[in-house]
């Protein structure tokens, strides 16, 4: 059957039109998108800023490591670039650190008897029988709740690394930690609402062009000789 040259040109310049608008769609869902992550109310970025500060305040070590290496710092020095939903990828799982683990005094309570938060031991393999600790390349932020499930709330690979933690109230834990980029390394602040499940990613201004990686963990872990 043959078709006329009149209804081809049609049938191109309707598929051509349905180009354009998919690509109009695609692009006004991606500009939402963005406006929906970084669009936050002044009294909800104060509040997350505020929450970077007492963490600051509260973990001095971490502050003062890297002010030695890039200056001062200060929650204003932080960026909000990305706030978005968590997938926790949740599971049954107690928590395997337990007492006389030499990573157990690194754990880090709920405020109100919810479990506990743990940063370290997926970088950290301590366990007995290895002849001497490493470091793995990724790392993740495990919440291990009282209720016997364990939700994965933060992973970085071998580009980053979580360095420090603390609960800002039951609700509200902070991450402390590092990202590299091809110019340096730059602090990084994680602000996880757990009722929610939003996390917002904020960065430092500042990039430290050489840094040793393993630097704070191993001032911060004690108990495992990570040298």
């Amino acid at each position: 059957m043959k078709i006329s040259t009149t209804f081809k040109v049609k049938i191109l310049a309707f598929l051509v039109l349905a180009g354009i608008l998919v690509a109009c769609e695609s692009t006004e869902k991606e500009t939402e998108n963005v406006d929906e992550i970084l669009s936050l109310d002044e009294e909800e970025e104060k509040k997350l800023l505020g929450y970077i500060q007492n963490g600051l305040n509260e973990k001095s070590d971490w502050k003062s490591h890297w002010s030695e290496l890039i200056g001062s710092i200060d929650a204003s020095d932080f960026n909000l670039i990305q706030s978005d939903t968590i997938d926790p990828m949740e599971m049954p799982e107690k928590n395997p650190i337990l007492p006389g683990d030499p990573l157990f005094p690194y754990q880090i309570p709920n405020p109100a008897g919810n479990g506990t938060m743990d940063i370290y031991s997926y970088k950290i393999e301590a366990q007995e029988g290895l002849d001497s600790p490493f470091l793995n390349p990724d790392s993740e932020v495990i919440w291990y709740r009282e209720d016997g499930m364990k939700e994965r709330l933060l992973f970085m690979g071998p580009s980053g690394m979580f360095e420090e933690g603390l609960w800002m109230d039951a609700e509200t834990f902070l991450v402390f930690g590092y990202f590299q980029e091809e110019a340096g390394f730059r602090p990084m602040a994680w602000v996880i609402e757990l009722d929610t499940h939003q996390v917002h990613r904020y960065q430092l201004e500042r990039i430290e062009e050489e840094y040793d990686s393993e630097s704070y963990l191993n001032q911060k872990i004690k108990k495992v000789d990570l040298s």
